[in-house]
């Protein structure tokens, strides 16, 4: 590259050592090779926590970097990859760019522009779609990698998002001794938030409905309904 190209990124978590740390994670996956010491900070929120967890609001930062120095090799899997993730954005109107990278057996697709809230779709589900077909796609032609195709860094976003809201939830039902029931999620949202109460000592969590209505609920351990 030769002329500057900044890439920005926002993300939330507990504390802002930890949003920092998720901004500079989806950084790694949208200019691979970056260099870590030109990365810029603009604190949004130092977060707060309310009582019993009531109130919460996470820390929340953005991140810029210059990446026009970072890597951009790209393997024949990441360019088929990145190849269908394009043409179903433009076959839907989606106005937005992918770009492609290989790392540790994944190809991450990453799509930037206007329309990421068309592409992303409802919780992701249309996103979940893309990247579903996109690795039926990769592995049709004879490639063994999995594909993750994301907008802007919206899936690392939302799982810092869903694990500040599953922590925030265990503590209201441990505080409260009551259930906490969580709105519906997509399977995929789900796993997460079991993944991240599962060593939780105080709580427990379960899911319960009918997709597509399907919700987690968070409740106390040895909770009496």
């Amino acid at each position: 590259m030769s002329e500057s190209t900044v890439v920005r990124v926002e993300a939330t978590g507990e504390t802002v050592g930890e949003a920092k740390w998720t901004a500079m994670r989806e950084l790694e996956q949208l200019a691979p090779g970056f260099d870590r010491e030109t990365v810029r900070f603009q604190i949004v929120s130092e977060g707060e926590r309310g009582l019993l967890g009531v109130g919460y609001t996470p820390a929340h930062v953005v991140a810029e970097v210059d990446a026009s120095s970072a890597s951009s090799d790209v393997s024949v899997e990441a360019a088929s990859a990145k190849e269908f993730v394009q043409r179903v954005a433009d076959a839907i109107g989606a106005s937005v760019s992918a770009a492609a990278v290989e790392q540790d057996g994944t190809v991450t697709v990453t799509c930037t522009g206007a329309d990421l809230g068309l592409l992303i779709g409802k919780h992701g589900q249309t996103l979940d779609a893309i990247q579903y077909l996109a690795n039926a796609v990769v592995r049709a032609e004879g490639g063994a990698h999995n594909v993750v195709v994301d907008a802007a860094g919206y899936r690392a976003r939302r799982t810092s998002s869903l694990d500040a809201l599953a922590k925030q939830s265990a503590r209201r039902a441990s505080g409260t001794g009551s259930r906490v029931e969580l709105e519906p999620m997509t399977a995929v949202e789900r796993k997460i938030v079991h993944e991240a109460l599962k060593d939780d000592p105080e709580v427990e969590t379960m899911s319960e409905g009918m997709e597509p209505n399907r919700y987690v609920v968070v409740l106390p351990r040895h909770f009496v309904d």
